[in-house]
């Protein structure tokens, strides 16, 4: 591992505010990493592409392609853990189910190990799961305290989460961070839509009735950067306070491009071309409220969606 203070023998200054993150290069990671610089911590990412990631990070972040260079003097403050293969990606067959569980488990594991052996343990293990963990209930809304739900989504990140809270018998803070759709246009569902929106293809997915539980990604790392400071042990949705049915996401998308919503998907091309990732994902849904957030003082930059669609796009 590269830059003093982090290798192998080295010592280390106890202020140092030192932070690893996993899934350091995706959607979300990129931008963390430079509002976590901005804030003063010294980061060290693990990575699978050394050189892409030293592009796409730049030169002031720890880069190691194994847990194992990190020495177990290393003072680690908090570990962020959002590694983990796109669960959208594909239809969801055998061999794709074993990867998006592999890529989650797999990673999570080596951190465990890696806070096992480290002489200084970090207070904080913030990890990523997903309001997948629900299930697909359109009756209600669901706060942290819902029961999980049924299907491969809610397999998945109980399983998860499970492997996250082994921290805890370390006396590490685990915080499981239950994430809705992430909104930016840069990636994500919303990147994907795009393209067809613009063209004014778009419409709503099967009825249009099903909740979609969203979040703009300027809020997800306010969030994380707040749990930072105000640290919530168990359970926290990071969805935005008001879900919306996906006809009204897909209406006010398109107004907000300055183009039409007619050509919608109907339920069985969805069954047709994605399976069970399109029946849980695209035609399923779930209303989620950020309960535990709330109650605590953090103050959402984009309550409504209109509001988050009007800060990516202007006509």
């Amino acid at each position: 591992m590269e830059n003093s203070g982090t290798t192998k023998n080295q010592s280390q200054s106890v202020a140092t505010r030192r932070v690893l993150v996993t899934g350091a290069t995706g959607f979300i990671g990129v931008l963390l990493l430079k509002a976590l610089r901005s804030e003063g911590w010294q980061v060290i990412a693990l990575v699978r592409d050394y050189a892409r990631a030293r592009l796409q990070l730049g030169p002031d972040v720890t880069l190691v392609r194994s847990l194992d260079e990190i020495d177990a003097a290393t003072r680690l403050e908090v570990v962020i853990n959002l590694a983990g293969e796109n669960i959208a990606a594909g239809r969801w067959s055998r061999a794709r189910r074993r990867i998006l569980l592999d890529s989650r488990l797999d990673t999570t594991r080596e951190l465990i190990r890696l806070i096992q052996r480290l002489q200084h343990k970090p207070s904080q293990l913030l990890n990523a799961s997903a309001i997948g963990f629900y299930g697909n209930c359109e009756s209600s809304q669901l706060t942290e305290a819902a029961a999980a739900g049924d299907g491969f989504s809610s397999r998945l990140c109980m399983r998860w989460e499970e492997e996250a809270r082994k921290a805890e018998v370390e006396g590490v803070s685990v915080t499981l961070l239950r994430l809705g759709v992430v909104l930016a246009a840069e990636g994500g569902m919303l990147g994907r839509l795009l393209p067809l929106f613009r063209l004014g293809l778009g419409g709503r997915t099967g009825s249009g009735e099903q909740y979609l539980s969203w979040i703009h990604r300027d809020d997800v790392i306010s969030a994380l950067l707040w749990l930072l400071q105000h640290p919530l042990p168990g359970a926290v949705n990071l969805t935005a306070p008001y879900a919306v049915s996906q006809a009204e996401f897909s209406r006010m998308l398109a107004a907000s491009l300055g183009r039409p919503a007619l050509c919608p998907q109907p339920a069985f091309v969805i069954r047709l071309l994605f399976g069970e990732m399109g029946e849980e994902l695209l035609l399923g849904g779930s209303n989620v409220v950020p309960e535990r957030l709330l109650k605590q003082g953090f103050v959402f930059r984009y309550e409504q969606l209109e509001q988050a669609l009007k800060a990516e796009f202007s006509v």
